[in-house]
């Protein structure tokens, strides 16, 4: 694809890849409605790039190889099937916010190079101003639960502004399929593409001093992966590609581009934040052992139910590394949990798994 012909600049602009817990949903929002069933216990993650000032994000993309090499793929996928909106989803996000209130509409899955909806740019809901905050029509999405951080009841992650549209090329426009408003469930669980991209023609800077830029929200009960390669412009005109493998010539290899969501953090920088702990055995019936990465202090270790309710809780001065502490669950219904350490001002959050 010609589009990505162009050289890579020596400068680096790309500081980082986020990946934000939006929303967990519970029962309650389980309800049919005009846009479909959501499934309970399902996450809502959104994906920012984050750029250095005036650098613009111009693309993410698929390229076939050449004589065997320069390959790169890109893939989004989940291990069930993806959330889409019956009643406003599509593709990108082309609802406006008062349509947003409605049903689960705020929950669609879809590609974006900026915009949350029309005339709102996607930004973390830390960085939210806090005006107009979408409030349901439907009294649905209002789980508090601690994983997602800020509910949206509060703070919804848009901000007033004019995004730039998102512009399909190539295998891009067969995301359709996988992100659209057919039914309540994609058709397929993974999007795979190998000569496509979505692009913002003119580039797209975030709408605060940070310049990050909302790339893709994505809403599912199985485990969300992904591996990506993008594109952004120097201030000086040139531009920088970044890919997940497989660099060549002047192409950055950049570890951040490759996620898998065995982590719930409320938003996580994956190039470089490790859990602070693991789980073993996972799944397990009757109990597991949480496990630190780390020396840590006034640790709190929690564990809580997908719709945020608070099952056990335990607080120590001081752990060390490789430290294990057992939680009995024989006493749990079978489900999925979430288990909480939170030290030192950092919080991890893991999936365990009772059958």
């Amino acid at each position: 694809m010609s589009f990505f012909s162009v050289s890579a600049s020596a400068q680096q602009g790309l500081e980082g890849i986020i990946v934000e817990t939006y929303y967990i949903s519970n029962t309650a929002d389980e309800v049919p409605n005009d846009g479909g069933t959501l499934p309970s216990e399902s996450v809502t993650y959104r994906v920012f790039v984050d750029m250095l000032p005036d650098y613009k994000f111009q693309a993410a993309y698929g390229t076939p190889s050449i004589g065997g090499e320069g390959g790169h793929e890109l893939s989004i996928s989940t291990s069930t099937l993806f959330f889409n909106n019956e009643d406003r989803g599509a593709t990108t996000p082309t609802y406006t916010k008062n349509q947003a209130r409605d049903n689960t509409v705020m929950l669609d899955s879809w590609l974006s190079v900026g915009a949350a909806c029309v005339g709102q740019m996607g930004v973390l809901k830390t960085e939210d101003d806090g005006v107009a905050t979408n409030q349901n029509n439907d009294n649905l999405l209002q789980n508090n639960n601690p994983a997602a951080g800020i509910p949206l009841t509060e703070q919804d992650g848009m901000i007033t502004g004019v995004p730039v549209n998102a512009t399909l090329v190539g295998e891009a426009n067969l995301a359709s399929p996988i992100f659209d408003n057919t039914n309540e469930v994609s058709n397929g669980s993974s999007f795979v593409m190998n000569d496509g991209a979505w692009s913002a023609l003119t580039g797209a800077t975030g709408p605060t001093a940070s310049n990050r830029v909302l790339i893709g929200q994505f809403t599912t009960n199985g485990v969300f992966s992904f591996k990506l390669n993008i594109q952004i412009g120097t201030p000086a005109g040139g531009v920088e590609r970044y890919v997940a493998e497989n660099p060549v010539n002047d192409e950055i290899q950049f570890a951040g581009l490759m996620f898998t969501s065995d982590v719930i953090t409320v938003a996580k920088y994956i190039k470089s934040e490790e859990p602070l702990f693991s789980i073993s055995p996972n799944p397990s019936a009757d109990r597991f052992n949480v496990i630190l990465n780390h020396d840590l202090n006034a640790v709190k270790l929690r564990i809580v139910d997908m719709q945020g309710r608070l099952i056990e809780q335990r607080y120590f001065n001081g752990l060390t590394s490789n430290q294990s502490n057992e939680f009995s669950v024989d006493h749990l219904p079978s489900g999925t949990y979430l288990v909480q350490v939170v030290a030192d001002g950092k919080q991890s959050t893991l999936r365990f798994v009772k059958p």
